[in-house]
């Protein structure tokens, strides 16, 4: 049976490829289908952003063959950047209740 680590990754391609290729290429991500998928999977980061622009020059930086697309490895460039962000105010709180 796969492991946790496997079926983490089976659901990220899952997750993937259930946002993308509704309106060109197949397992990309148009800039539509990106800015759905950050309001849907990552609604709390999207929502707290004060400036509209964000998503926009985010997806600008992810995309790094210029194609207005994501494809999986610029998609998990974005999901490992978040985890990194995370891991990192995870361990501010729990060094701030040591203190």
């Amino acid at each position: 049976s796969p492991t946790e680590t496997q079926r983490c990754i089976e659901f990220l391609i899952t997750v993937f490829q259930k946002q993308g290729g509704k309106e060109s290429y197949s397992y990309t991500l148009s800039k539509t289908e990106f800015q759905n998928f950050m309001n849907t999977e990552l609604g709390a980061f999207a929502k707290n952003q004060k400036d509209p622009s964000v998503l926009d020059r985010m997806m600008k930086k992810l995309d790094l063959n210029s194609d207005e697309q994501l494809d999986f490895q610029e998609f998990l460039n974005l999901i490992g950047g978040m985890a990194v962000t995370w891991h990192e105010s995870f361990l501010e709180v729990a060094h701030s209740h040591k203190q």
